[in-house]
């Protein structure tokens, strides 16, 4: 799925960063409710030189659960990083979630299993609200993106 993400950290430099995230929208078609989940892939060049976006997005039933669309988006990102960690050869990853830590939020129903999760999957700490712009920022501006998807 990842194909190319993986060809671009092969050609980086060994000081550039990978960061991995998903983020989700929900929308409503012909009276049923989907969920446009969009996983990315961010190389930063050189940790310093601006970077490349690499996107997968697909599209889902949603059954109006949020823990289980927040877990749904942990499970896409923590795919897409097992994918592409064979290849980082030292180079830095993070995994970007997009749940608040914060109770008053609704994502927070699935802060515990998800970071769980991610580390079990991973062996590595995720990154939550507000250090996980990967898939605050750069995954949901592509969930948002209506086009992606036919």
């Amino acid at each position: 799925m990842f194909e190319k993400a993986i060809e671009a950290i092969i050609d980086s430099s060994l000081d550039s960063s990978v960061y991995v995230g998903c983020d989700s929208v929900r929308f409503k078609k012909k009276g049923k409710w989907f969920a446009r989940y969009a996983t990315v892939v961010v190389l930063h060049h050189a940790t310093r030189n601006g970077g490349s976006i690499f996107s997968n997005v697909e599209v889902q039933p949603d059954y109006g659960n949020i823990k289980v669309r927040m877990m749904n988006e942990v499970m896409y990102a923590s795919a897409a990083a097992l994918e592409v960690v064979d290849w980082l050869e030292g180079r830095t990853m993070e995994i970007h979630l997009d749940i608040n830590p914060n109770p008053k939020h609704k994502s927070n129903v699935a802060l515990k299993e998800a970071l769980s999760y991610v580390m079990g999957m991973n062996q590595i700490q995720a990154k939550v609200k507000p250090d996980s712009w990967a898939a605050s920022h750069v995954s949901d501006h592509c969930a948002r993106l209506k086009s992606l998807v036919a």
